[in-house]
């Protein structure tokens, strides 16, 4: 038998493209795990529609959620112990699936990210004015011309190098978990006169008003969680790698629910449902409560450092992405070329931001902030669920010959990811053909915006990209990986 060992290439520092080899630690996988889910503006953005569907028992869908999604990232774990990629997903699908299969992993995951930059720089602009004033804040140009401001700082970071991108993180992200964690216990400590706490909010299963309701919830869920795979897409510049990236990853999905669960149990403490839905800064509103009009500008402080934070490394994603796929040249060969100096993969870097930037101005016309995030949130939490649930089955197939090794890896790396696959196949098949399923909108933008890159896959396929004949040697971890990966 033959263990699956690193090629000669990916030893090689100059045939990863040019990457910066080894400058991210395992504290700084952390923080970008941290900052990619973004807990502050996903739970400013996002809380009112989860409430919205299932009302008081949102915490419990974010725990149904995180079960699973803790088995995805197991996944993305020990996928990573397998092959160091920039790619991730789009790599390790390829080798253990198909190569049709990884492209689609893969893009799914360049059209999730460009859609939230698109729909996340307007919050960014707004929550930033409206801590000088809420009439700015009203004023969608303004909006546009201080988001796409942002947007552009982040972008300029990010070309600069991972090194400097790591800096700003741990700056941004532990100022604004800092501030979530003091303010999140004062909450709850203060409490409110909406409703009394119970149990049941934890855990009831049965408040959802059925599979398909349950399944509407959990795919807002699985947009909090979003962005902690970020680690993994850094992995060829993370020193040892194929143990601190998955291990960030996993300690950002777990970090990221504890902040979720508090601030959703004080949300359902402190405001009714009808408050929620009308509230324009609904984190604002709630250090307003807790503390006074200076606690609310902290919070919404907080959720512009984390706008940005994710911003940023939502960037980092989609451009290490189109990265690898220039690098197996299965797009334009020059999405694969990375800056002689700064080591980033410049033309990726500029083309995902023009892009972003020219549909952030033109999404403005299709209507307010909170019907653009509303769709927005829909449509990434149905391209989540393909890429996510790809990676879930390409680690079973993987490592099918030791999964029944021990009950150890039984779990690792058969049920647990088994469970999140399924998990994500389910809400799929739920939004689309349930009693409560999306629109066909809705559905036009997740499944149309994936469906695209079947039109470079088929071009280059066609061309001959010895990729799709051949991307690597099959990941098919045997007896001997068993040790070296810690199962």
């Amino acid at each position: 038998m033959t263990t699956v060992v690193p090629t000669q290439e990916s030893q090689d520092p100059e045939s990863q493209g040019g990457l910066r080899e080894g400058a991210l630690h395992m504290f700084d996988t952390i923080i970008m795990a941290f900052a990619g889910s973004a807990p502050a503006y996903s739970l400013a953005a996002t809380t009112p529609l989860l409430i919205g569907a299932a009302g008081l028992y949102g915490p419990a869908a974010l725990l149904w959620c995180a079960i699973p999604m803790l088995g995805i990232a197991i996944a993305f774990s020990y996928l990573g112990k397998l092959d160091v990629h920039a790619g991730a997903s789009y790599s390790w699908v390829a080798r253990a699936l198909h190569p049709a299969l990884g492209f689609i992993s893969g893009w799914s995951l360049v059209v999730s990210a460009t859609i939230f930059m698109v729909a996340g720089s307007l919050p960014a602009g707004q929550y930033t004015l409206s801590l000088f004033s809420h009439t700015a804040a009203d004023n969608t140009w303004a909006c546009i011309g201080v988001g796409a401001f942002v947007f552009l700082v982040m972008a300029a970071l990010v070309l600069r190098g991972v090194t400097i991108t790591a800096r700003a993180q741990w700056i941004m992200t532990g100022i604004e978990v800092a501030i979530l964690v003091v303010f999140g216990i004062a909450a709850l400590i203060h409490g409110g006169d909406a409703a009394s706490f119970q149990w049941s909010w934890l855990w009831g299963w049965g408040h959802f008003g059925g599979m398909s309701g349950f399944a509407g919830a959990a795919l807002i869920a699985a947009f909090y969680f979003w962005g902690w795979d970020v680690t993994a897409n850094l992995s060829e510049e993370t020193h040892e790698s194929e143990k601190n990236s998955g291990l960030g990853g996993l300690i950002g999905v777990v970090g990221v629910f504890l902040l979720f669960e508090i601030f959703t149990i004080a949300v359902n403490m402190m405001f009714t449902a009808h408050q929620v839905q009308h509230s324009d800064n609904l984190l604002g509103d709630l250090g307003n409560m807790v503390a006074g009009n200076w606690a609310g500008k902290t919070l919404v402080f907080a959720v512009v450092l984390s706008t940005i934070a994710t911003l940023e490394t939502t960037l980092i994603q989609v451009t290490r992405t189109l990265f690898a796929m220039g690098r197996d040249r299965t797009i334009p060969s020059i999405f694969g070329v990375a800056h002689r100096r700064w080591l980033t993969p410049w033309f990726a870097v500029v083309v995902v931001t023009v892009v972003s930037l020219v549909l952030f101005v033109a999404s403005t016309k299709l209507g307010g902030v909170s019907t653009i995030m509303g769709d927005a949130i829909t449509a990434i939490g149905l391209q989540i669920c393909i890429y996510y649930a790809l990676a879930g089955i390409a680690v079973v197939v993987a490592y099918r010959k030791v999964v029944f090794t021990s009950v150890k890896s039984a779990i690792l790396v058969g049920l647990w990811p088994a469970l999140g696959a399924v998990f994500m196949i389910f809400l799929l098949i739920q939004s689309c053909f349930g009693p409560n399923r999306l629109s066909g909108a809705e559905m036009g933008i997740g499944f149309g915006a994936v469906a695209l890159g079947l039109i470079p896959m088929a071009y280059y396929w066609l061309s001959g990209s010895p990729w799709f004949r051949n991307p690597g040697p099959r990941l098919d971890a045997v007896a001997e990986t068993v040790t070296e990966v810690g199962l």
